[in-house]
C-alpha cells in the first residue's frame, strides 16, 4: 500500500511516514531489546537482582538530590510536599538497596501491574493500527498477549516466583517488544522502498 491510500487517516499516514523514514533506528532498537531480553531470560535471578538494585539506586540518588536541592533554596513553594516526596524516595532507595530480596518482591508486583497495563495498551494499539502497518500489527498483538500471560503466571506462583520473575518477565517483555519493533522496522523498510 502506498501513502496515497485513501482509507488511511492523517494520523495513520503520519505513523506510516515516520516508520518509513526512521526504520533503521527502529531496527537498531529492536535488535538491542532482543539481545537484552535473551540475556535476562538466560540469567533471570541475576537480572532480577540487577533490576532491583538499579531501581533502588535511582530512588536513593533522586531522593538525596531532591533533599539537597530543597534545602539549598529558600522560600520554596510547597516545601512540605517536596520534603515528603524527597524523603520517601530516599527511604525507598535505602530499603531497596539494603534488602534486595524484599525489594524484589515489591518490584515484581509493580512490574506485574505495569505488564497488565502495557499488555492491554499494546492489544488495543495493534487493533487500532492494523490497517496502517498490516505486516506487523500481529506482532504487537502477540506482545500484548504475552505481557498479560506473564503477569498471570507470576501472580499464580507468588511469592516463590519473585526470585526469578522480575528478570524473566523483563527479559520476555524485552524480547517480544523487540521482535515487534523489528517487524515494524521491516514493514517501514518495505514502505520506504516503495516510495
Amino acid at each position: 500500500m502506498s501513502d496515497a491510500d485513501p482509507n488511511l487517516s492523517a494520523m495513520q499516514h503520519a505513523v506510516r511516514a515516520a516508520m518509513a523514514a526512521h526504520w533503521k533506528l527502529f531496527l537498531f532498537q529492536g535488535v538491542v531489546m532482543v539481545i537484552l531480553g535473551v540475556l535476562a531470560i538466560a540469567l533471570p535471578m541475576a537480572a532480577t537482582l540487577v533490576i532491583e538494585l538499579f531501581i533502588g539506586w535511582l530512588f536513593l540518588i533522586s531522593g538525596i538530590i531532591g533533599l539537597v536541592a530543597l534545602f539549598s533554596v529558600h522560600n520554596v513553594p510547597a516545601f512540605l510536599w517536596g520534603l515528603v516526596t524527597a524523603a520517601l524516595s530516599t527511604a525507598a532507595g535505602v530499603i531497596l538497596v539494603w534488602n534486595p530480596v524484599a525489594g524484589a518482591l515489591s518490584l515484581t508486583l509493580v512490574l506485574v501491574a505495569l505488564f497488565v497495563a502495557e499488555g492491554i495498551f499494546q492489544i488495543a494499539t495493534s487493533f487500532g493500527y492494523r490497517h496502517v502497518m498490516q505486516a506487523s500489527w500481529g506482532w504487537l498483538l502477540v506482545s500484548g498477549i504475552a505481557d498479560l500471560v506473564l503477569a498471570f503466571i507470576i501472580v499464580v506462583g507468588w511469592p516463590i516466583s519473585a526470585a526469578w520473575a522480575l528478570g524473566l518477565l523483563a527479559g520476555v517483555n524485552l524480547l517480544t517488544s523487540g521482535l515487534a519493533i523489528l517487524m515494524a522496522a521491516m514493514a517501514g523498510r518495505r514502505v520506504a522502498a516503495h516510495n
